[in-house]
C-alpha cells in the first residue's frame, strides 16, 4: 500500500501498483502512453487521440466534461487520472466515492513538469517520466535564451471560442506558453477565459490575433470574421494542442514557438 498526494493536495492511497487506469485528460493520456502504459490504460476519453495508433481500440468513456460513469464502473479501474479544469467537480466527487482519483492542476510549465514526475512515481516509471520532464525543461530553457534576444515582444490576443468570442486570459497554461514565447498577452489581466466584445478587442489593441484550432475548431474560413475584430492586426491560425496540452507533447512546443516567432516577425516587418 502506497500513499500519495495529488496536485490539488488531496491524499490518495493505492493498494498496489495500478494495473487498470482510466484517464480523463487527453494530454495526460498521451503522456501515460509514452510511459509505456498501453496495457494498463483501459479507458480514455473520445478526445484522447494521441498517439493515434495506441488510442485506437481503447474503451472510450465519454468526454472530459461528460464521462460515462456507468461505463467507468464496468471497467473497474484501480486508478483514475483527472484534472481540476478539464473535468467537472461533480463527476470527480462521484468517482472518488468508489475509486482512487488523482487530480492535476496545471497552469504553468513548472506545474506540468511536477505533474509528469509525480505521475511517473504513481505508476512506477519514474526513470522515463524524469527523462521526459528533464528534456522538456531543457528545451524551454533554450527557448528562453532565444526570447531574450527578441527586439520587440508582439502584443497578442489568443482566441479560443466564437459566439461569444472568448480568449485565454491570465493564470492559464496558454498564458504561460505565450509568455514563454516572448509574447505579451493583452488579456493577461482578465479572468481565465473571458468573453470579449469588439470594443474589448479594439481597446486591447493587439498586434496579432492568434486563432487556436482548439477547443473551438477554428480554421481558415473563420479568419475573415476574426480579422474584422481588429482590422490593423495580423491574424494567425495556430496549433492549439501545442499551446494547451501539458504532457509529453510539450517536447514539440519550444520548436513550434520559435517558428511562430520567426513567422510573426516576418509578417510584422512586411506591414
Amino acid at each position: 500500500m502506497t500513499h500519495h498526494k495529488d496536485q490539488m493536495g488531496f491524499d490518495i492511497i493505492l493498494a498496489d501498483m495500478p494495473q487498470r487506469i482510466v484517464s480523463l485528460v487527453p494530454s495526460q493520456t498521451e503522456f501515460l502512453f509514452d510511459l509505456g502504459l498501453n496495457e494498463s490504460l483501459v479507458g480514455i476519453t473520445r478526445y484522447c487521440v494521441h498517439p493515434a495508433i495506441k488510442a485506437k481500440g481503447k474503451t472510450l468513456v465519454g468526454g472530459t466534461k461528460n464521462p460515462d460513469i456507468g461505463l467507468i464502473r464496468e471497467l473497474q479501474p484501480d486508478l483514475i487520472i483527472g484534472n481540476k479544469e478539464e473535468n467537472r467537480l461533480e463527476d470527480i466527487e462521484l468517482l472518488k466515492r468508489e475509486f482512487p482519483v488523482w487530480l492535476s492542476d496545471v497552469n504553468t510549465l513548472p506545474d506540468a513538469l511536477w505533474m509528469m514526475r509525480e505521475l511517473g512515481q504513481l505508476v512506477g516509471n519514474s526513470p522515463s517520466a524524469d527523462w521526459i520532464a528533464n528534456r522538456i525543461e531543457q528545451r524551454f530553457a533554450d527557448l528562453a535564451e532565444g526570447v531574450q534576444l527578441l527586439q520587440k515582444s508582439p502584443r497578442v490576443a489568443y482566441l479560443i471560442w466564437r459566439k461569444p468570442w472568448m480568449v485565454a486570459g491570465g493564470g492559464t497554461f496558454i498564458d504561460s506558453m505565450l509568455a514563454a514565447a516572448g509574447f505579451v498577452n493583452v488579456f493577461t489581466n482578465t479572468p481565465r477565459y473571458p468573453e470579449c466584445t469588439m470594443a474589448d478587442f479594439k481597446s486591447a489593441a493587439p498586434d496579432v490575433l492568434l486563432v487556436s484550432t482548439e477547443p473551438y475548431p477554428f480554421n481558415e474560413k473563420h479568419l475573415p470574421d476574426i480579422q474584422a475584430l481588429v482590422p490593423t492586426a495580423k491574424v494567425k491560425l495556430v496549433d492549439g494542442e501545442l499551446f494547451s496540452w501539458y504532457g509529453s507533447r510539450l517536447f514539440r512546443t519550444p520548436a513550434y514557438l520559435t517558428s511562430l516567432q520567426a513567422s510573426l516577425k516576418k509578417q510584422m516587418v512586411s506591414r
